[in-house]
């Protein structure tokens, strides 16, 4: 068994922190050991990580969409690096099959390659003379700090499925 536990840090605003919070065990379901103590997160982190979203908001919502899509091009060839290790991470902390592991990462990297298409995916519309003297036009514009709560049994794929996609977008 592990005499000395990994942290499980913070990222926030850029930045890996260790929070003050209590923590709750992690463990290895396949052998019931504790792998990781895991923060259990105090109103001031949440505060924290949201008050660090809204200051980087402005600047990211002004980057333009092809430069968004470049980092998320950058992040899906770092999963794709990290694919086994992924994989790894997901049986052993989740108890899940390495077949299950496999797909799971593999779909939220499938969700990534379609977030890197939001320049395409952020065209607005216009239609002339939808009545007389009335065009319409739509225009899709980022709202801001943006949070998900996801499921555990699908650790690697739901929030994929969730963050490229507003990030790509121009949220925080």
């Amino acid at each position: 068994m592990n005499t000395k536990l990994d942290p499980c840090p913070l990222f926030i605003g850029g930045e890996w922190i260790e929070s003050k919070s209590a923590s709750t065990p992690v463990f290895n379901p396949s052998i019931g050991e504790v792998i990781a103590e895991c923060p259990v997160g105090r109103a001031a982190d949440v505060n924290a990580a949201v008050e660090a979203a809204h200051a980087a908001f402005p600047a990211w919502m002004e980057t333009p969409p092809v430069e968004r899509a470049r980092v998320l091009f950058k992040f899906k060839a770092l999963l794709e690096e990290h694919f086994d290790e992924l994989v790894r991470s997901n049986t052993r902390e989740h108890g899940k099959t390495l077949v299950e592991s496999r797909g799971d990462v593999k779909r939220g990297i499938e969700m990534v390659e379609f977030a890197c298409g939001v320049p395409s995916l952020l065209t607005g519309e216009v239609l002339e003379n939808i009545a007389r003297g009335i065009d319409c036009e739509s225009i899709r514009q980022p709202l801001g700090v943006c949070a998900g709560i996801t499921p555990f049994n699908f650790p690697c794929m739901v929030p994929l499925w969730m963050y490229p996609v507003a990030i790509a977008c121009g949220n925080t």
